[in-house]
């Protein structure tokens, strides 16, 4: 006898109650905007807008088109929090690429002799002494190449 299929999508559009009801679910309610009020709404829309110099034509007068943009400004915030960390990175490797060249070494030699060394200093430090004391970096970057010679 075949499998007898089941109406999964019944399951998401209906549910018991607890007096064994049948219950039709509404759709839309885990929008984020359902449940507001429409202060709450207007206040929206003045962070999407009024808060945004350069918006204009229907960002600054429809709702649905403030509501996307308000939207979209918090899926790019979150994404570039994530980002911003990458950026830096990057960032504080070429300065320290750029400072362990001028003592003869390059980025990855210079990280693999602190390794050696023993010496534990993170990318942000080690960047900042690169920029700021050059004195410094120069100490560590012998200190490093002298205990990884060993």
């Amino acid at each position: 006898m075949p499998k007898v299929k089941t109406n999964s999508g019944a399951k998401k559009r209906f549910a018991l109650t607890g007096t064994g009801k049948i219950k039709r679910k509404h759709a839309y309610k885990s929008h984020i905007l359902t449940k507001k009020t429409k202060k709450q709404k207007r206040n929206l829309t003045h962070v999407a807008i009024v808060d945004q110099t350069n918006m204009f034509g229907g960002r600054a007068n429809v709702w649905t088109v403030a509501k996307n943009t308000w939207e979209k400004g918090l899926q790019y915030a979150y994404r570039d929090r994530k980002n911003k960390k990458r950026t830096f990175r990057a960032l504080w490797i070429q300065r320290i690429n750029a400072a362990a060249r001028l003592e003869g070494l390059s980025y990855s030699q210079l990280m693999g002799c602190l390794k050696k060394a023993g010496i534990v200093i993170n990318r942000k430090a080690l960047a900042d002494l690169a920029m700021n004391q050059p004195a410094a970096f120069k100490a560590v970057v012998d200190q490093a190449k002298k205990k990884a010679a060993k």
